[in-house]
């Protein structure tokens, strides 16, 4: 009976902080620091105070939150979609990539000038380069930006967090021979996962994509269930197969965001939850592991708060400005974009890769990359509004809408298809009379922010409505008319 008591409790203190943890996010939006500084700080601060929670293995954290990285990531891709990525998709290869390797290369030599030697310096400037999916997602999910920032941004969290990953693996695996020899060793590992992540991505977002229309499944309830377990099978296989699982989950939520599948909106809505409880998990387990009574002892806070600094101020905006410059954004966009690299649950998990490695610096590089990441989260994750301010990005938190109206169909809907008017389009402020769409198209629906607004031929579209229209699909060509709401 004692042990069941003892479960009932350990239980009920897990629910509790989970309540805790949801709640947190309405004192995020008061005080203006993302909610996963808080679950960082909380936890290595209980971790402190409870020290049987320092017992947590650092194996196991890797695995878990592994596996919160592989929901984040899908359901990052899902958010975005192709349609959405496809104008910046080059350019988000192009910094995801290039701007991982360089800036890398700049935070290592600033390690180097710390005192780390080469080795240390390599691995926590691979730590440090890549953006955090778990937190970018989560301070601009909720966000709506115009122009490119947005995608770019999003895109680049995505695609440079299996190119840090590659890299750290290359680097970890390389050891001994000259160092042209070990150059070249990182070089195929990195190739090698790119590659077979990216295709059996595409060869997976497509498998599922057909798997998802055309299998049919007995309840409700069982399809978002299929989607997930595709996104961990699809992990599994390429990680198996010596690829990037991360760039593969990515890529396949990328092509499965724009498709039209049964109970889409359910396997959305349940891939977001998860999300959000993915975060959660990632970023307390990992702060249990952040070991705050040895920061002062491993000379870790003034290297942690230096390259932080580097970090935000010099390095991801140099590089920055050198990657972005032949895409031709607008100065703000440029400068909003660099500042926004976010730092978080991936570059503290690259670092525990080093950890686990027993690299001869590696306590001293967990603790540095702890600290850098707590100093992104809270003062860059803080003044990202206000930045966005002051670049003149148009970016406004999306209200909530707890109200749906709908309804279910036996079969797909063939003639059916909804858009959303961009700002420019020849929709925008145009009568939807004067629409040139046709005989056999016609608007059944709009909605502007969040209410229903009258679809009369007199009525006038603004940037920003959803509209749902209506056709003969034997008559009409779609795609055509569509155009009329999204090109700009």
């Amino acid at each position: 009976m004692e042990q069941v008591e003892s479960f009932a409790t350990a239980v009920a203190v897990v629910a509790l902080a989970g309540i805790a943890a949801v709640l947190s996010n309405r004192l995020s939006r008061l005080l203006r620091v993302p909610a996963a500084a808080f679950f960082l700080v909380a936890a290595a601060v209980a971790a402190d105070l409870v020290p049987v929670l320092r017992d947590l293995s650092i194996g196991i954290a890797q695995e878990v939150v592994s596996l919160a990285l592989v929901v984040v990531l899908f359901n990052g891709g899902l958010d975005l979609g192709w349609r959405r990525l496809r104008p910046n998709a080059g350019s988000v290869v192009w910094i995801g990539t290039l701007g991982t390797f360089a800036t890398a290369a700049v935070m290592a030599y600033a390690a180097r000038l710390l005192g780390f030697d080469w080795t240390s310096a390599l691995l926590l400037g691979t730590a440090l380069a890549p953006t955090d999916p778990a937190v970018v997602f989560s301070v601009l999910g909720s966000k709506e930006i115009r122009g490119r920032a947005g995608p770019l941004l999003l895109g680049e969290s995505g695609a440079n967090d299996p190119v840090g990953i590659a890299l750290m693996a290359g680097l970890l695996g390389a050891a001994g021979g000259s160092t042209a020899a070990r150059a070249g060793e990182v070089a195929v590992v990195f190739a090698e996962q790119m590659a077979i992540g990216a295709v059996l991505g595409v060869v997976g977002g497509l498998v599922i994509k057909a798997f998802m229309q055309r299998v049919p499944l007995p309840s409700e309830g069982l399809y978002p269930l299929r989607s997930l377990a595709c996104a961990f099978a699809l992990y599994g296989l390429a990680t198996m197969a010596h690829g990037s699982g991360f760039l593969s989950v990515f890529v396949a939520g990328i092509l499965l965001g724009d498709a039209r599948a049964p109970y889409k909106a359910e396997i959305e809505r349940f891939h977001a939850a998860l999300a959000s409880l993915a975060e959660i998990v990632a970023f307390a387990l990992l702060g249990l592991t952040v070991p705050l009574w040895t920061f002062a002892g491993r000379d870790a806070w003034g290297a942690g708060v230096a390259l932080a600094v580097v970090l935000a101020l010099v390095a991801r905006p140099a590089v920055m400005a050198l990657l972005l410059w032949p895409l031709r954004l607008r100065r703000g966009e440029t400068v909003f974009v660099a500042f926004a690299g976010l730092k978080g649950a991936v570059p503290i998990l690259l670092g525990s890769f080093a950890l686990s490695a027993h690299q001869p610096q590696g306590e001293r590089i967990y603790d540095v990359v702890a600290l850098a990441v707590a100093f992104s989260v809270v003062v860059q994750g803080s003044l990202l509004p206000l930045v966005a301010r002051w670049c003149r990005i148009p970016m406004r938190a999306g209200e909530l809408e707890p109200w749906a109206l709908g309804i279910r169909l036996r079969n797909r809907p063939e003639g059916v298809r909804r858009v959303t008017v961009c700002r420019g389009a020849p929709a925008d402020g145009s009568a939807i009379g004067d629409l040139d769409m046709g005989e056999h198209v016609w608007v059944s629906l709009v909605v502007r922010e969040g209410t229903l607004v009258s679809g009369r031929p007199s009525a006038r579209l603004e940037a920003g409505d959803d509209v749902l229209l209506m056709f003969d699909p034997e008559q009409a060509e779609p795609d055509d008319v569509v155009r009329l709401f999204t090109d700009t």
